[in-house]
């Protein structure tokens, strides 16, 4: 009969652990249970070849994520209450398997409903939390999934959730700080192609008439507003969509690649304006994500590889992943981080504190506060430097439009009283 290495936590809030003996997990759990504790960690130590071999083969030929939603997506503030809800549960001192079962019985998002019901079957089937988490990795990245293993580790999963829910919440504010950012602008560009659009398709065409029937030889650049007037109301208003269109394409497709992906990063943080608010976004998000999973007990090396693919921008994942190597030959984190000359001075100099004082999640947070008020301040000044130019942009658009058409009516005016 297997055995099952487990921690629990007792009624007084303490901890306890040891071995037991039993068929299976469930059964294992349930014996934990009735003893008045709550599992928190259960590791098989004896189990039979046969047995796991059918456990691994079973996760083997689990299908991927998008295909067991049935291709409908889940948002991120589903999977925030998700965690949210699920670390309450678990520190209230319901079990993992209880509070999975009762948050799959809740009304809700039938995408979220599914993957919770799919994650209570798999600890009933006697999957860790993690392990059934990595069967989503659309889902749950990397950083959810090492965060939580290390919080059944260490025996406390919902404090780690808990931690996990901070920090996607401080995640999400900085990318509603730049969405909204984006909204007054996107509103005036958009009402100004739409009404250069409205008077090249329908306003220009009708001063074209006129000025036939008057005759006369019209101003320059009144001949090449009809013209580009003409060719849009044809086929090179179509075509002009397809080229744009194509282009749209051919740009995301080449983002998609590495080469492509790097070359668009590393051009957005050479952008005036631009580049303030994605690298403060990536070092803030660089030091929150490090902290909590440091806080959390996972490894430095581990946590680097995690923060490389969470950061947001290639260039700079590619600097953590060069700083990753320098420190397996034992050096700090702060140093390699300061010789590729990528991560600016003051926060390498405020990480090294961290290393020096041993509070490098104490000095990690500090970081991210520092680059989050930093992203506030970049975003402000973003704002108000597009949303004056985007006015102009048009203004000056439209007033050429409305200086081309009354220089023809000047002059074919001027020639009717000679």
């Amino acid at each position: 009969m297997p055995h099952f290495t487990y921690t629990a936590k007792t009624p007084d809030g303490g901890r306890r652990s040891g071995t037991i003996e039993a068929p299976n997990r469930p059964t294992a759990l349930a014996r934990i249970e009735q003893g008045g504790a709550v599992p928190v960690t259960l590791t098989e130590t004896a189990a039979p070849a046969g047995g796991r071999a059918r456990a691994e083969s079973r996760r083997a030929a689990a299908p991927p994520a998008r295909s067991r939603r049935g291709g409908r997506r889940v948002r991120r503030r589903d999977v925030l209450l998700f965690t949210r809800e699920l670390s309450d549960l678990l520190a209230s001192g319901m079990t993992l398997g209880g509070a999975l079962h009762t948050l799959a019985g809740r009304p809700g998002e039938r995408a979220i409903r599914t993957v919770v019901t799919a994650l209570r079957d798999a600890i009933v089937r006697g999957d860790s939390l993690s392990q059934a988490l990595g069967e989503w990795p659309r889902i749950f990245p990397k950083l959810y999934v090492s965060m939580v293993r290390a919080g059944e580790v260490s025996g406390g999963l919902a404090e780690s959730l808990e931690r996990l829910a901070a920090h996607f919440e401080r995640i999400q504010e900085a990318r509603d700080k730049v969405a909204a950012a984006l909204v007054y602008p996107g509103i005036v560009l958009s009402f100004g192609f739409l009404t250069v659009a409205f008077i090249m398709a329908f306003v220009i065409p009708r001063f074209a008439a006129m000025f036939d029937e008057l005759g006369g030889a019209l101003p320059l650049p009144t001949r090449m507003l009809v013209g580009v007037s003409d060719v849009l109301a044809g086929w090179g208003g179509l075509l002009l969509l397809a080229v744009l269109a194509g282009g749209v394409v051919a740009f995301r497709r080449a983002v998609r690649t590495p080469s492509g992906r790097r070359a668009w990063h590393s051009l957005l943080l050479r952008v005036p304006l631009v580049r303030g608010i994605v690298s403060a976004h990536a070092f803030a998000q660089f030091a929150e994500t490090l902290a909590s999973l440091l806080a959390n007990g996972v490894p430095v090396l581990d946590a680097l590889r995690i923060v490389e693919d969470t950061v947001g921008n290639e260039v700079i994942g590619a600097e953590i992943r060069a700083a990753r190597d320098r420190v397996t030959d034992g050096s700090t984190i702060a140093g390699p981080l300061a010789a590729g000359r990528v991560f600016p001075v003051l926060l390498t100099d405020m990480l090294a504190v961290g290393e020096r004082t041993g509070d490098m999640s104490g000095s990690l947070r500090h970081i991210a506060r520092r680059y989050s008020a930093e992203l506030d301040r970049r975003v402000k000044t973003f704002t108000t430097v597009l949303e004056p130019l985007m006015i102009v942009i048009v203004a000056l658009v439209i007033g050429l439009v409305a200086i081309s058409m009354l220089l023809a009516v000047f002059d074919l005016t001027s020639g009717l009283n000679v």
